[in-house]
């Protein structure tokens, strides 16, 4: 398997993951598990609650349950973080994750109900929220592929207190497409919402997010700290 470059150091207060898939096929509540900008609350809100955040080209419309996360918690996932393709809300490369690849990725797990979840991956491929996603594949097998978009393959990285981690990525691998730079808004938001975990200092998190693909090759560590020192 491909090797993600730089991991990181463990982070302080960061839970450790059960492996194991969970054996409840429909579970209520979930972690919704962001490795990209929804780390950061003010910029999960737009999701959950509905509107548009700082520094965004697009509104959301919101979960149909708008009540914001009961906990928040870092993780650490095994695979590697990238960026790729072009957003059009932030401008620059999104965040995509490789579950395949060996490495370490930073995030942030949100507990919210499974509804909650399938609305964020909803309007995550600028979609209104609706259907609930059926979670059995994606559970029994650790990876769904539901659709060919670019969010629409699902993931479960195990567990928490015997709920399943779920997150959302592309389809393809880390090395199927080309990198590309994320902007300084997406950086900033990313990061700041990684520090904000509490489990990683600001020095891990520009050494981190510097090293990943798409950002190693155009942001700096003195760049990103620099970045998390400004105001927004």
């Amino acid at each position: 398997m491909t090797e993600s470059p730089g991991p990181p150091q463990s982070g302080r207060g960061a839970p450790c993951i059960d492996p194991t898939l969970p054996d409840d096929p429909r579970p209520e509540r979930v972690w919704y598990t962001s490795y990209g900008s929804n780390m950061h609350l003010d910029r999960l809100a737009a999701y959950v609650r509905g509107g548009r955040p700082a520094g965004a080209a697009r509104e959301y419309p919101g979960c149909r349950n708008p009540a914001m996360p009961v906990r928040s918690i870092p993780v650490e996932l095994t695979g590697a973080l990238y960026f790729a393709t072009e957003s059009v809300v932030w401008g620059g490369g999104r965040a995509f994750y490789d579950e395949r690849v060996d490495g370490r990725v930073l995030a942030r797990a949100h507990l919210m109900t499974a509804e909650q979840f399938s609305d964020i991956a909803a309007q995550e491929m600028y979609r209104d929220p609706g259907p609930d996603l059926d979670l059995r594949d994606v559970l029994r097998d650790g990876r769904a592929v539901l659709g060919e978009g670019r969010y629409e393959t699902l993931v479960c990285a195990g567990q928490v207190d015997g709920l399943p981690l779920l997150t959302f990525t592309a389809p393809w691998a880390m090395t199927d497409v080309p990198w590309v730079a994320p902007s300084p808004a997406y950086i900033r938001l990313l990061a700041s919402g990684l520090l904000a975990a509490g489990a990683w200092d600001r020095d891990t998190v520009a050494a981190y997010v510097a090293a990943c693909p798409g950002a190693a090759e155009h942001w700096s560590v003195a760049d990103i700290t620099t970045l998390l020192r400004e105001e927004p």
